[in-house]
């Protein structure tokens, strides 16, 4: 049998964005309505950064990050693969819309994995489920799921080092707001290219 084809650009962003927005307003009313505390912060304590010096420390360890990711995809096999198998569902998808989905999913998914769920059950624990959410069944995608255990202890440690939310967000959104835009352009579109088919909203000129 054939693997099922991937959905319309148009679908996939539209349940992307409802996916993370049901998820950030869960995470408000877990965190905020349900033990009224503020969910920018991992304790009660002041943070231990100003926003601004968050927001940089969050940008900075992100860049970190999206090297040593482009380093593994283009340096090893299982790196090459891993961006193709992410690259399938991204066909046709315009680089506005990557982006859109990265800055949805890197403030959604902080709001719910670090703003509301690591101060009940701990940094460990958080940063396992956060992986969880992104394992996938097949060998080629294997490696995704091990970064992103990787990348909630990272994410994680952000918040409480820094006292800060805005540490964490940053550095997700930096992370998925470059490395979504290079998939599109890089295999997802090449992939189309070579099937013959004319990626939709295609910005590229």
């Amino acid at each position: 049998m054939n693997p099922p084809s991937p959905p319309a650009p148009a679908t996939f962003v539209r349940f992307g964005v409802l996916f993370y927005g049901a998820m950030g307003i869960a995470a408000v009313l877990w965190r905020v309505g349900g033990y009224g505390e503020s969910i920018w912060r991992p304790t009660v304590a002041e943070p231990a950064l100003g926003p601004w010096a968050a927001l940089l420390w969050g940008a900075a360890v992100g860049l970190v990050v999206v090297a040593g990711s482009w380093l593994f995809t283009e340096r090893s096999a299982a790196g090459a693969r891993l961006a193709r198998a992410m690259a399938e569902p991204l066909r046709g998808l315009s680089v506005p819309d990557a982006l859109l989905l990265a800055a949805a999913s890197g403030f959604a998914e902080e709001l719910f994995f670090r703003g509301a769920l690591q101060p009940r059950v701990g940094l460990v624990v958080a940063s396992v489920l956060f992986g969880a959410l992104h394992f996938a069944p097949r060998r080629e995608l294997w490696p995704w799921t091990l970064f992103a255990v990787v990348m909630g202890f990272v994410l994680g440690g952000l918040y409480e080092r820094t006292g800060s939310l805005l540490a964490p967000v940053a550095a997700h959104t930096v992370v998925n707001g470059i490395n979504l835009p290079l998939l599109v352009r890089r295999y997802a579109r090449a992939e189309t290219a070579a099937e013959g088919v004319t990626p939709a909203n295609d910005d590229s000129g």
